[in-house]
Formats: structure tokens, sequence, C-alpha cells
């Protein structure tokens, strides 16, 4: 029985001696390293086109002071192409702009014109990308501003007017007119008299802002915006 007792202990002593030595020799061996992958950022650029820019656009829609309610929504389409402040394409043609109807004043008897006051809202590019924008009504003349490959963009003599859709002209379609401080429709580049129906005191009801598709005009980038450079997907 004693040898037994003898046997266990040595046995158990030769376990606890081994258990230590694997735990030194653990303790010994080098810590493996984390493999971990490096990742590649990509960076986004993107390109700033300067407020005072006009994007010149053809209408989508039928707009008139008849029918139309605040808060309507059109669309026109972009006729040319649009370059950031350094030269970089960043809204091709085709492009869609959302305007929005902001308020409607119908014709009235004594030769009042109806009018239409709208802004836009966001462009949306070919392959889906949308950015919201901050754009006015504006008239396409020489003076207007325009983006091109050098980046350069001229200041349009009506920007700190309201400009809004006249009824009027010789059709009886609308026309552009700026309204400043409030006050009486002026025509621009057009003709004032009796047959534009901005002016007189008839009896009969003034023509009504219909803005037909196919129409051309300008939107006016009241803020700038930061956009990528296009590439068709």
């Amino acid at each position: 029985m004693k040898k037994f007792v003898s046997s266990l202990i040595f046995a158990l002593m030769i376990c606890g001696l081994s258990a230590v030595k694997e735990a030194q020799a653990q303790r010994r061996k080098p810590a493996l390293k984390s493999s971990t992958s490096t990742k590649t950022t990509t960076t986004t650029q993107f390109y700033r086109v300067n407020a005072g820019t006009v994007i010149r656009v053809r209408m989508n829609d039928t707009l008139s002071s008849k029918t139309a309610r605040v808060g309507d929504r059109f669309t026109v389409n972009v006729i040319e192409p649009v370059y950031s402040n350094n030269g970089v394409l960043v809204i091709p043609v085709g492009s869609v702009i959302t305007g929005r109807v902001d308020a409607v004043t119908p014709a009235k008897k004594g030769g009042k014109p109806g009018t239409l006051d709208v802004s836009f809202v966001s462009v949306r590019l070919p392959n889906g990308v949308t950015r919201a924008i901050n754009g006015s009504l504006t008239s396409l003349t020489a003076d207007d501003a325009k983006s091109d490959e050098e980046g350069t963009a001229k200041g349009d003599r009506m920007k700190h007017r309201k400009v809004i859709f006249i009824g009027g002209g010789a059709g009886g379609g609308a026309i552009i007119g700026a309204a400043v401080g409030g006050a009486k429709g002026a025509v621009i580049g057009g003709i004032i008299g009796a047959g534009a129906g901005l002016l007189g005191e008839r009896l009969t009801k003034g023509e009504e802002a219909e803005v037909k598709p196919n129409t051309e005009f300008g939107v006016y980038l009241n803020q700038s915006i930061t956009m990528r450079k296009w590439v068709e997907r």
C-alpha cells in the first residue's frame, strides 16, 4: 500500500513538473502578429460650379398661370454642358433640372397679365446622380453668365432682380420679365406696348403666362454647388 501511495505521489509530481514546463515554454513563444490587410482609401474629388453661372435649359412641360398651383413641379433639360470653375465637365447635356412653382397670379381684367414665379431645386444627371441646387429663372442674353471649358463666368446684369414669367407677346405666350422690389413687371429684351399686354387700362382680360414645351431660358445659380467629374457609367 505504501508503495502504491509513493508511486501515485511520484506520478503527480511528474505531471505537475510537466505542466509547469509546458506553461514556461508557452510564455517563451513569440507572440504571433495578427495580419492586417492594407486598405486603400480612395478620395472622391469634387469640383465647384460658381454662383452666378447660368445653365441653359429647355422646357419639357407646359405651365400656365391659369391652371398652375403653388408647389407644382416641372422639369427642364440641360442643353449646354456645365463646367466647374477649373474646366471640369460636371453637368452634361441631357441632365434634367426640376423646377417648382412658388407663386401664381392669374390674368385679370384691365389688361393685367398672368405671372408665374418659379425656382429650381435639383439637377439629375443621366447616370441617376441627383444634386440639390438653388436656382432662379433668368433670360438667355449675351450678358448672361455662362460656364465654359475655361471655367470663366460673366456676371448676369439681372442677378439682383426677381425674374418671373409674364403673360404677353404677339402669340400670347409667356415672356420673361423682372419685378424689382415688388414693382410692376418689365420686359427683358422685349417690346413694351399694347401688343405685349403689359400696359394699358383695357377692360379686356390680360394674357395668361403660358410656358410651352421647348421654350428655352436660363437657370441662374444663386449658390455655388460642388459635384464630381462627369463620367458616363
